[in-house]
C-alpha cells in the first residue's frame, strides 16, 4: 500500500493583503496531510486569480466567487475534501451553508457567524448535514492550554474558586480604519464584523479560553463595552465579571486599545488548593502555585506532563513551539477527524478540537454582552 493522499482543502479568503487566510494555509499544510487545491480568495476575480498565482494553486482552480467554487469542487474528479473560510464574519454562514449544502465538511475562523441568530441557523445546518465543522479557536491548540485543561479536570487545583482571563492588543489605539488599513477597516466596520468589535475579535478568544481550560460554563455576565477611540462604531475596550455553573467567580477583559501591548493573552485559574498562570507571549511554560508548597515552572514537551499535553508536543523540551505549530494542531486533529468520518465514523471530532457548539457559545457571549452594556446590569447568559 502507498502512503496516504493529503486530504485537499480549498480556501474562501486569503487574497492580496490578507493577514489570517496565509496563516491558515501554513498551519493546515504544516503536518503533511492536508494541501491547499482551490480557492475562492477574494470577492475580485482578478484578485483571486492573483491569490492563486501566489499560493501555487491551478489557475482554473481560482475561482470568482465561493458559490463557483462549491458548485465545480463538488462535481471535480479530485473535489476538495473541506473548505476553509477566512472572510470577514459576514461572510461565514453563507459560505459554510453553500459548503454543506455541496457535502462539504468545514473549518472557520472565529467567531461562527457575525451574529448569535445566525450561529443557532449554522448549528442546525451542522446537524441536517451530519458533516464535520471545526473552529480554529487557535489557542486551545498549544501544549500548555491542553495541559492547563487536564489540571483541572483532574481537580489537581481542588473546586476552581476564581477565573480571571485578559486579553490585550494595543494596534487599534489610533483610528486606523480611516487610513485604508485593511485589517482595521472590516474589524471595525459593523456590516462586516457584526455587532461586536474588540469582544468579537479576541474577546471571544477570551472567552472561550475561559470554558476550554476550566471545564465550566459561563451563567451570566455583566459586561461594560466602550468605544474609546472617537468616531468608532464598534467596542475596542470590555470589561466583566462572570459567573460559573459551579458558583464561581470569574473576570474577562479584552481591548484593542491597550497601547504597548503586542498581543497578550493572560489565563489565571484559581482553586482551593492551588492556581496556575498561562501566557500566550511565554505560551511553553505554565506557572504553577501552590497554597502550601513552591512554585513551579511547568515545560511543554517534559515527560511529566499529561498525555494530552504530551500528544501535541512535535519537538524536545526547551525547542519552542508557537501559534502556528499551536494553529496546526487544529488542522492536525480535523485531518484525522475527516479520515474517520470519510470511514464511517459519525462523530469523529475529537473533545479537544472546536466545533459547533463552541461557535454557538462565543456568539452568545457577544449577544449577552452587548446586552449587558446596553441594560448596565448582569443578564442570565
Amino acid at each position: 500500500m502507498g502512503e496516504p493522499r493529503k486530504l485537499r482543502m480549498g480556501l474562501v479568503g486569503g487574497g492580496p493583503g490578507a493577514f489570517i487566510g496565509p496563516v491558515h494555509r501554513i498551519a493546515a499544510e504544516l503536518d503533511g496531510k492536508i494541501e491547499l487545491v482551490a480557492g475562492a480568495f477574494s470577492q475580485s476575480a482578478d484578485r483571486s486569480r492573483e491569490a492563486g498565482v501566489q499560493y501555487g494553486v491551478d489557475p482554473a482552480r481560482a475561482y470568482p466567487d465561493y458559490r463557483t467554487m462549491m458548485e465545480a469542487e463538488r462535481k471535480h474528479p479530485d473535489g476538495i475534501d473541506f473548505v476553509v473560510i477566512t472572510t470577514p464574519n459576514h461572510l461565514h454562514l453563507p459560505v459554510a451553508l453553500a459548503a454543506l449544502e455541496a457535502g462539504i465538511p468545514v473549518m472557520s475562523d472565529k467567531p461562527a457567524t457575525a451574529t448569535y441568530q445566525e450561529a443557532l441557523q449554522l448549528e442546525a445546518a451542522v446537524k441536517k448535514s451530519g458533516l464535520p465543522y471545526g473552529l480554529t479557536h487557535t489557542y486551545a491548540g498549544y501544549a500548555m492550554v491542553r495541559e492547563a485543561r487536564a489540571i483541572c479536570a483532574a481537580g489537581k487545583l481542588g473546586a476552581i474558586r476564581k477565573v480571571a482571563v485578559e486579553y490585550f492588543q494595543g494596534w487599534l489605539s489610533r483610528p486606523l480604519e480611516t487610513t485604508g488599513h485593511k485589517q482595521a477597516e472590516w474589524r471595525t466596520d459593523p456590516a462586516r464584523s457584526g455587532g461586536g468589535g474588540a469582544i468579537g475579535d479576541i474577546g471571544t478568544h477570551a472567552f472561550h479560553l475561559l470554558e476550554y481550560i476550566s471545564g465550566l460554563q459561563v451563567t451570566a455576565i455583566n459586561a461594560t463595552l466602550r468605544s474609546v477611540v472617537p468616531g468608532r462604531k464598534l467596542d475596542d475596550d470590555c470589561s466583566a465579571f462572570v459567573r460559573l455553573n459551579n458558583g464561581a467567580a470569574g473576570m474577562l477583559a479584552c481591548s484593542q486599545i491597550a497601547a504597548g501591548e503586542l498581543n497578550e493573552m493572560r489565563m489565571r485559574i484559581y482553586g482551593e488548593t492551588g492556581s496556575f498562570e498561562w501566557r500566550q507571549q511565554d505560551p511553553n511554560r505554565l506557572t504553577m502555585r501552590w497554597l502550601d508548597g513552591p512554585e513551579e515552572i511547568h515545560h511543554a514537551a517534559a515527560n511529566y506532563l499529561s498525555k494530552d499535553a504530551l500528544a501535541v508536543a512535535r519537538v524536545p523540551a526547551g525547542h519552542p513551539e508557537g501559534y502556528l505549530e499551536a494553529f496546526a494542531i487544529l488542522y492536525r486533529e480535523f485531518a484525522d477527524a475527516l479520515v474517520a468520518w470519510k470511514q464511517g465514523d459519525k462523530n469523529p471530532l475529537p473533545a479537544t478540537l472546536p466545533g459547533i457548539a463552541a461557535g454557538v457559545r462565543g456568539m452568545r457571549f457577544i449577544e449577552r454582552a452587548i446586552e449587558s452594556n446596553r441594560k448596565g446590569s448582569w443578564v442570565d447568559f
